[in-house]
């Protein structure tokens, strides 16, 4: 049972993902620490992104729009659309 021993295989064989039956003793902390640029690079995207989206046309009230949450330009609008209703009422 289990296949029996390992293969032999050339050692001048060069591989970028390690060869034949690597398994790196830090390869854990080493995904922890890219997984962790990852987001970080698209966190600071997704903030960049949000910072410069321009609306020409504004979303209706009341309708689902996702990035209505974090689009800058949208809550200004609505902020100002609430603003007026309560002056109007009042």
């Amino acid at each position: 049972m289990g296949g029996g021993s390992k293969v032999p295989y050339p050692k001048h064989v060069w591989s970028p993902a390690g060869g034949w039956y690597t398994q790196p003793s830090n390869w854990k902390f080493n995904t922890a620490i890219f997984m962790g640029v990852i987001v970080g690079i698209s966190a600071l995207t997704w903030k960049l992104s949000a910072e410069r989206e321009f609306r020409y046309k504004m979303p209706e009230p009341g309708r689902f729009y996702p990035s209505r949450n974090w689009t800058k330009q949208i809550r200004e609008h609505e902020a100002a659309q609430e603003a007026d209703k309560t002056e109007k009422s009042s």
